[in-house]
């Protein structure tokens, strides 16, 4: 993916997104369960959905927020390609 992160259609930036969450959880040493317990859910099926962008689900800013929070990292490294 060498577009510039202005030229992706919202389906790559959502991918993008979903990509950059499941690398940083795991490089915290966190499960989708464990995220997605610490973000109020009562299942993975949130995480694991919008980490891969299936049947299009995504997080939203409130979402992503709450994640880098959780994670300790500026809300900015979701966008980073």
């Amino acid at each position: 993916m060498n577009k510039e992160i202005n030229e992706l259609s919202s389906d790559e930036l959502y991918m993008l997104i979903g990509r950059n969450v499941a690398k940083l959880r795991s490089k915290a040493n966190m499960s989708q369960l464990e995220l997605s317990l610490e973000m109020g859910n009562k299942s993975s099926s949130l995480v694991s959905a919008a980490e891969l962008y299936a049947n299009k689900r995504k997080f939203n800013i409130a979402q992503l927020h709450k994640i880098a929070k959780i994670l300790n990292i500026d809300i900015c490294e979701f966008f980073k390609k």
